[in-house]
């Protein structure tokens, strides 16, 4: 099976590696390459096909290493594999690269409640050592005044915005942003299916047909066509032999027919499968599980939303009087009386649209509600308010975030709530936010859902607003 590799992808690739063997005078020329990109586009399979293009051998560092019970570890574990890829590169008299899969998932930070342990500040740390010397890598408790040979780091991720700033500032990290179009996707699709007899005008029309799915969308197709074949084999054996006869078993083992890919029958099979992925957006319990909790910890108001309203006093009783008066006994009358004033009423909040800037009236509250209204349109704006409904209503996620004025120039911000996507949220989650950070940098931005990425990123509040 002959595998597809983009242009883009091998150029980027080739260039960086090269020229990191390379003895350009005057060139500062960054170590680490960072390749990102939505999930599932092959970033890892391209890579792994130019590598074996160019000879190079690889030594490879997962995200989920990244982390250890034992501080220092993970750091450690990254000197110890550069150092052991300058030494091959010295032995073998051929390139080798490190690679690092999944930075972000291991070093990343995606909101507040990620816990960013020690040995996270290490591995940013430590990454950042390298490529500033990468000549010069020492193990902890050691010191070996040997250059090293240089040795160029690629690694992989979904968001970089989740890493230390400092470490993918230029100069350090060289980033591509890897987005196969439509030419990629027909050239790696055509080598997924190329031994199934499918023509090429049937792989552009299978691609165009799912062009919003990542590559490994077809790749999972494909696999999936083998699925009748499969359970054929599993009813004719019985479920409860299944395992005699496939693991250690003295029979030979089963042999299934190449299964015949009609577009028709792929098309079918991947409709199916788009069907699931919907299933799986439409839900969304455990974001709205994760919501009301954060809610419920953070704005009494909302927490109260559906159980029996708190009573509220509307005006102070008389202080001779010491017998609360009950809602029923009162005589229902329009003229405002004594007793009037001292009735005690329901307090129930409700959710508002934030454009129309007009909050329910509620009985004897009107005045304490306007006036919070203003304060609110005051500090924020009409049109951050109808920035969050427009980005509502086009099925964005609302994310909000906050920095002091001294990492502000790093550009170093830190998530003030989980993503949001419901209108009434996202007010009351800017207003605590902006009550709680009063003097610091606030801003908002939408969260595409399907493609993990920000837009319209929005300060709304500036300390010297203040």
């Amino acid at each position: 099976m002959s595998y597809y590799i983009s242009p883009r992808f091998l150029d980027k690739l080739a260039v960086h590696i090269t020229k990191n063997f390379l003895d350009l005078p005057g060139v500062r020329v960054p170590v680490i390459l960072g390749i990102h990109g939505r999930k599932g586009e092959g970033k890892t399979f391209q890579c792994g096909l130019v590598f074996e293009r160019m000879g190079i051998e690889v030594i490879h560092i997962s995200g989920g290493e990244l982390e250890s019970p034992d501080a220092g570890d993970p750091a450690r574990l990254i000197r110890l594999r550069y150092r052991e890829a300058a030494e091959l590169i010295k032995v073998r008299g051929k390139m080798v690269t490190l690679m690092i899969n999944d930075l972000d998932a291991g070093a990343g930070r995606f909101d507040e409640g990620t816990q960013y342990t020690v040995n996270t500040q290490l591995v940013n740390a430590t990454l950042m050592n390298i490529a500033d010397n990468p000549t010069d890598v020492q193990l902890p408790g050691s010191y070996d005044s040997t250059p090293l040979h240089r040795v160029p780091i690629i690694v992989t991720g979904n968001d970089f915005s989740t890493l230390y700033a400092p470490l993918i500032r230029e100069g350090r990290m060289e980033k591509f942003y890897w987005e196969p179009d439509r030419d990629d996707k027909i050239g790696i699709v055509g080598g997924i299916f190329s031994n199934d007899g499918l023509s090429s005008q049937e792989i552009a029309r299978l691609v165009d047909t799912f062009s919003s799915q990542a590559v490994d969308f077809f790749s999972a197709l494909r696999s999936r066509i083998y699925d009748e074949q499969i359970r054929r084999f599993i009813h004719e054996i019985g479920v409860e032999h299944v395992s005699l006869r496939v693991v250690n078993s003295t029979e030979e083992s089963p042999i299934f027919k190449k299964p015949e890919f009609g577009l028709s029958r792929l098309i079918e099979q991947g409709n199916f499968m788009v069907q699931e992925q919907q299933r799986v957006d439409n839900s969304r319990l455990v974001h709205e599980y994760n919501q009301a909790l954060y809610y419920a910890n953070r704005n009494p108001i909302s927490a109260n939303r559906g159980q029996t309203p708190p009573l509220m006093n509307s005006a102070p009783s008389a202080p001779e009087n010491k017998t609360s008066v009950q809602p029923a006994a009162e005589p229902q009358s329009s003229q405002p009386t004594l007793e009037n004033s001292r009735k005690l009423t329901y307090f129930q909040p409700k959710q508002y649209e934030p454009s129309s800037l007009n909050p329910p009236r509620y009985n004897g509250f009107n005045t304490s509600m306007n006036r919070h209204n203003e304060v609110l349109t005051r500090r924020v704006g009409l049109a951050t308010l109808e920035q969050v409904k427009n980005l509502i209503a086009q099925g964005y996620h609302i994310g909000i975030e906050y920095v002091d004025k001294r990492r502000f120039r790093t550009n170093s911000w830190q998530s003030c709530s989980p993503a949001i996507f419901g209108e009434s949220e996202a007010v009351i989650a800017l207003e605590t936010c902006l009550d709680e950070h009063n003097g610091d940098y606030v801003r908002i931005f939408g969260v595409d859902p399907k493609n993990k990425r920000r837009i319209m990123e929005t300060i709304v509040q500036r300390p010297d607003d203040n």
